[in-house]
C-alpha cells in the first residue's frame, strides 16, 4: 500500500506528512535533515528508514518539520520541530498504534534526542548520523529508549570517534554501528542503513 499524503495539527500549525499504515501494533515517526541545508522528508535516507520498517509491517509516518514543503510556520530553530514531532507521535497514537519507535537522521536526531524525555510513547529511539560535531549534544543525558545508533566511518558531521565517547552516558547497552567508507550524505549507503535496521527490527 503507498503512502498517502496527510496533514496533522501541530500548535496550530498545519503539518504536511507521508503516512503508510499496516494492520499491526507497531509504528514509527521519522524526521529529516536540517530544513535550513534542504532537509525534507524526500530525503535518501529517510526512505531507507522508512523502507526498512515498512518491509516488518509497520506503520510509517514522515512528515516536513514547519517552514519545509507545505508545512506551515517558521523554522523552530529545533524548539518548534520538539512540537512537530509531538504532535507527529500523538498523530500515530490516535490510530491505534501502541509501540511507536522514533528515528531521524541528522539534525531530525537532534531534535528527537532533544524531546525524548517528554516523549512518553515512544519505545524505541534510532538515530542516524547525530551531528555531534556541528551541533552541541551535552544535554543527552541516560535514556533507555536509545537503542541504535547509525554512522558512516567518514562522516564528519557525525564522527564515529565523538559519539563512541558519548554512547556510554546515552545508553552503554545501545548498538553503534559504523558503515564503512560513507560520509554524512549516505550517497552509496542507504541499502546498508536499511538492513541495519531491518535486522535491529528482527530482534523486537
Amino acid at each position: 500500500m503507498p503512502e498517502e499524503k496527510i496533514f496533522f495539527q501541530s500548535g496550530g500549525l498545519k503539518i504536511e506528512g507521508l503516512l503508510h499504515q499496516s494492520e499491526g501494533e507497531g509504528a514509527v515517526v521519522v524526521t529529516h535533515p536540517h530544513p535550513l541545508y534542504g532537509g525534507n522528508m524526500h530525503n535518501n535516507v529517510v526512505h531507507s528508514i522508512i523502507n526498512a520498517y515498512q518491509q516488518r509491517g509497520f506503520t510509517t509516518l514522515r512528515f516536513n518539520f514547519r517552514g519545509v514543503g507545505l508545512s506551515e510556520g517558521d523554522h523552530g530553530q529545533g524548539i518548534g520541530e520538539q512540537q512537530d514531532v509531538k504532535s507527529a507521535l500523538t498523530y500515530v497514537s490516535g490510530l491505534g498504534k501502541s509501540q511507536v519507535d522514533l528515528a531521524g537522521y541528522s539534525f531530525g536526531s537532534w531534535v528527537n534526542a532533544l524531546g525524548l524525555a517528554g516523549f512518553d510513547n515512544v519505545k524505541n529511539l534510532i538515530m542516524v548520523s547525530p551531528p555531534v560535531a556541528f551541533i552541541d549534544f551535552s544535554f543527552l543525558g541516560y535514556n533507555p529508549k536509545i537503542k541504535l545508533v547509525i554512522a558512516g566511518s567518514n562522516d564528519d558531521i557525525a564522527p564515529p570517534n565523538m559519539i563512541e565517547k558519548m554512547l556510554p552516558t546515552w545508553n552503554p547497552e545501545a548498538e553503534f554501528m559504523i558503515i564503512p567508507g560513507i560520509d554524512h550524505f549516505y550517497w552509496g549507503g542507504t541499502d546498508q542503513v536499511e538492513s541495519i535496521i531491518s535486522n535491529f527490527l528482527d530482534k523486537y
